[in-house]
């Protein structure tokens, strides 16, 4: 057999860089994306919005219908059912105890059984404080039956095993407490639901009769926190300040970023004391930043000092108030774009390192002025950078938080992420401020497949 004919092996698979990758992955699906998926959830999904109800007092009874949150329903009778372990202790439950006794019923016959602990008036305790004997309480009411029925199990609608006369001296054997269910009944879509629930979910009125469901026991899809946010009457007043910034601050640190790197590409003397010098505001934190810029706006900060002793003004002027909001918006315009600059620098500075100097130095010989050279020559072959610059920005701009509640207090000039902040935290409202952080994260995802389509390189295109 020649090597020609000899069949092929199966090619043998690299693993390696599927295990090098493998904790980013593992990093990102829990600290991005499950997060994320929880965030989401929570925008449009309402806890407890509706209320099993059960053909039987049993939670693995038939279903019977559900009912929505917050309706008003009439209580037509009420069960005790043993409590799960895992729910015992709760305090939303609402409990009676139930006592089993031993004693002679009205004919002098010996009897055992259950009945309800409001019918025996308990007379001795052991040491532990369990009840160990008690007597039958009296019945007042005229049209009531004077006689206490007793059951064969904690539960009314077993049989009943005899009576007992008031007074009746009993033994007290064992206690149970039970959580008990009401059979409901209410109107839903022009449609009677009668069944079954637990009584935690439904709060009692007036004579017991009535009740609202105050929780449920089921979620559902719905658009009301997307609603709420959207009718929130600091939305728009936001959403309109958080473009503008990123309108005004983008351009303006993308210029400042291009002349800085450009500076230390050039080769001149002490350009490396340039790059660290450009690179200080990224070691100071977004607070710190606005505490800064605050010391300079403020009435008797250093920009009215200097205005003073130069001269210019006579009394110090306000410029961070209700009265002067542009102030406010050039204040932080200022902060972030003296902050955040150096991070685009640093990335343009990055991608420059590869433009090769022979291209720059032919472009200079053919005669190619400054300008030339950066938009044919530095720009084009810079794109793979600033898209990546930009997407970082823009997404970073959405965010801008502690520098507008520094200058503004978060009341006088408001953005989307402080809105968020506002609902959760002084609201809290957390499915609003999760319907905020969600939108804030599609306008980030919109911008990134703008500016991933739009600043593409010339290999990009012709694919």
């Amino acid at each position: 057999m020649t090597t020609a004919s000899r069949p092929k092996g199966r090619k043998k698979i690299n693993w390696a860089p599927y295990l090098l990758i493998l904790p980013s992955l593992i990093y990102l699906a829990l600290f991005f994306g499950w997060p994320m998926v929880q965030g989401l959830i929570l925008a449009v999904r309402e806890e407890g919005a509706l209320l099993t109800l059960r053909s039987e007092a049993d939670r693995d009874g038939n279903l019977a219908g559900q009912l929505p949150r917050g309706i008003q329903v009439g209580i037509l009778e009420r069960q005790g059912n043993p409590i799960p372990p895992e729910e015992a202790g709760q305090s939303n439950l609402l409990t009676e105890v139930w006592f089993r006794i031993r004693g002679q019923d009205t004919e002098g016959q010996l009897i055992e059984g259950w009945t309800p602990e409001r019918r025996i008036r308990v007379r001795e305790s052991d040491e532990s404080g369990r009840p160990v004997a008690g007597s039958v309480r009296s019945i007042l009411a005229s049209s009531a039956d004077p006689l206490t029925r007793i059951y064969t199990e904690a539960d009314e609608d077993s049989a009943v095993v005899g009576k007992m006369g008031a007074r009746a001296p009993v033994e007290i054997l064992d206690q149970a407490t039970l959580e008990v269910w009401f059979l409901i009944s209410g109107e839903f879509e022009n449609e009677t639901i009668e069944g079954w629930v637990p009584s935690r979910y439904i709060k009692t009125l007036s004579d017991g009769t009535q009740g609202r469901i105050e929780q449920g026991d089921t979620s559902q899809f719905t658009t009301k926190y997307i609603q709420k946010m959207v009718n929130d009457r600091f939305f728009w007043p936001a959403l309109r300040t958080t473009l503008l910034l990123i309108v005004l601050i983008i351009p303006a640190q993308f210029v400042l970023a291009i002349i800085m790197a450009l500076v230390i590409q050039a080769d001149l003397k002490g350009s490396g004391l340039f790059l660290y010098i450009f690179s200080i505001a990224l070691g100071v934190s977004d607070l710190a930043v606005g505490i800064l810029w605050y010391s300079i706006f403020t009435q008797s900060g250093y920009l009215n000092s200097i205005l003073q002793g130069l001269g210019l003004i006579d009394t110090p002027t306000i410029y961070l108030s209700a009265d002067t909001r542009y102030w406010i918006l050039i204040a932080i315009w200022l902060a972030e774009v003296w902050r955040a600059t150096a991070l685009v620098m640093v990335i343009v500075v990055a991608g420059m390192q590869a433009i090769s100097r022979e291209v720059l130095e032919a472009a200079e010989v053919f005669g190619a002025t400054l300008w030339q050279r950066i938009r044919y020559i530095i720009l084009p072959l810079l794109r793979p950078s600033l898209q990546v610059a930009l997407i970082l920005r823009t997404i970073l701009a959405f965010q801008v938080f502690a520098v507008v509640i520094v200058m503004g207090g978060g009341d006088i000039l408001t953005v989307l992420a402080n809105e968020t902040y506002r609902q959760y935290y002084d609201l809290r409202n957390f499915n609003v401020a999760a319907a905020y952080a969600s939108f804030i994260l599609l306008l980030s995802m919109i911008t990134s497949f703008f500016y991933l389509r739009a600043v593409r390189t010339q290999e990009e295109v012709a694919e």
